[in-house]
């Protein structure tokens, strides 16, 4: 049966067609033909590890939002000679009010040394940032990550970089391919998928992969919760602009609650099962955040994932207000069950009578902000390498096939999936502040959401 007809919501202008096809055995290794990627023959080779133990590393922060100011909170509490000496945003007022924030906590020591002359604003900021840099966090909206994340790899840099690492699978493609050339230089690369360097997770793994569940056979993710922050449109604000500052509700910006808050959850189900997923089927929609301040999104979304073991993981995520909120993963086995909450730094194993087997009892670490940055900087010191960049790319991936599969109503695989050509918006490096904003509402303001069964995404 042929596939039928769908309609596409946003169609590509920037088109990358692939010389060969690639599959979820060998897409790591085919990546590099991605055109407008970073290609190996294009860098110079030779690693910036940086491991004098008592040297000063220069930290430069591209994204000075929420996230990108608590990174650099983390980063300078976790080295005492590392101090923060360039900033770069798209929005000058951001990062005006990172620096300020930062001032108030550390102004009154040597950590923090960011004079006028390198505060840099713009689309191309991030490059005269990184250049001054040993360390690069980068925390901008999704969409540009794999430019600013190629551009850190090119310079020879250590990069702590926000999950997700890209919106779509040309982004995937593009940030697969800087992670082999981060292989090739030794340099450090660590993804804000932070559970994987949170104590109860790591207990709960270690006890499954020695058997204590015995085979996974099953399992349900949840992200469920109220909304979200919105900033309200002002009149000085391009349309472009607007969509940038509210990134969150814009699927070129940010695809969705899938691809922003569950891939915490479903890269706990990759990485308990070992595998990515072959496909996914299921269903979405809006039913309460229907105005047009909330942008293209759904407000609910329920996923089938089937892994090539024949596991079948089914997750949630929603956000709406005033119903039940879950934030954690239950895995089945053939000998018990695996329970994991990180807000509440909870690990359970029990046996099939409900015998706790396993109770993580909390102890005290810094918690997995911190900790995933003291292990960059440990590794860093130590002239070791930690490179969390192509798990992030293939966690980010299966967010993604999740919210093509909600929003198309079609059952997704990967290989078609990774191999779409498609884009959301234009290439990242080709945005200024003349680039027309990839969706435009329509006369009333409103965004146009997928319809599943019409719309289609990168396929």
């Amino acid at each position: 049966m042929s596939k039928p007809e769908l309609k596409n919501l946003n169609p590509s202008t920037h088109n990358n067609e692939l010389s060969n096809r690639l599959t979820r055995r060998d897409f790591v290794k085919a990546s590099a033909v991605t055109t407008g990627g970073l290609m190996m023959s294009s860098l110079p080779l030779g690693s910036s590890a940086y491991a004098a133990g008592n040297d000063t590393l220069k930290v430069a922060l591209v994204g000075c939002g929420d996230r990108g100011t608590g990174a650099v909170v983390n980063t300078l509490n976790a080295d005492d000679g590392v101090k923060l000496v360039a900033m770069a945003d798209i929005m000058e007022d951001r990062l005006t009010q990172s620096y300020d924030q930062l001032t108030m906590r550390y102004g009154d020591t040597d950590k923090l040394d960011v004079p006028d002359e390198r505060k840099f604003i713009g689309f191309n900021a991030y490059k005269d940032a990184i250049a001054l840099a040993d360390v690069v966090l980068l925390a901008t909206p999704t969409y540009f990550r794999p430019l600013h994340f190629e551009e850190a790899v090119r310079q020879g840099k250590h990069v702590f970089m926000e999950k997700p690492v890209a919106c779509d699978p040309t982004g995937v493609r593009r940030a697969l391919e800087a992670s082999k050339v981060a292989d090739e230089k030794g340099l450090n690369v660590v993804v804000g998928l932070q559970r994987r360097y949170q104590n109860c997770y790591r207990e709960v793994y270690d006890r499954i992969q020695n058997g204590a569940i015995g085979d996974i056979v099953s399992g349900q993710v949840f992200w469920n919760q109220g909304l979200l922050w919105i900033r309200e449109r002002q009149p000085e604000y391009s349309e472009l602009e607007y969509q940038i500052r509210n990134w969150y509700y814009f699927i070129w910006l940010a695809g969705d609650q899938v691809l922003d808050q569950l891939i915490h959850n479903v890269d706990i189900a990759n990485w308990f099962l070992g595998e990515y997923p072959a496909s996914a089927q299921g269903m979405g929609g809006s039913e309460v955040r229907t105005g047009k301040e909330y942008g293209e999104n759904f407000d609910h979304h329920a996923i089938e994932y089937t892994y090539p073991s024949g596991v079948v993981i089914s997750s949630q995520c929603r956000q709406i207000p005033n119903v039940h909120n879950r934030v954690d993963e239950l895995f089945q086995g053939s000998r018990g069950t695996a329970y994991t909450r990180g807000f509440s730094d909870q690990g359970i194993i029990r046996d099939w009578d409900n015998n706790i087997r396993y109770n993580h009892d909390g102890e005290e670490d810094p918690g997995p902000y911190q900790q995933e940055i003291d292990e960059l900087f440990a590794s860093i010191r130590a002239g070791n390498v930690i490179n969390d960049a192509e798990r992030g790319a293939k966690t980010s991936m299966t967010a993604i096939m999740g919210f093509m599969a909600t929003y198309t109503g079609q059952v997704i695989e990967w290989d078609e999936a990774l191999n779409a050509t498609d884009r959301l918006a234009p290439v990242p490096e080709d945005f200024n502040w003349d680039t027309p904003a990839p969706v435009k509402p329509d006369e009333d303001g409103y965004y146009a959401k997928p319809v599943p069964g019409e719309s289609r995404y990168f396929i």
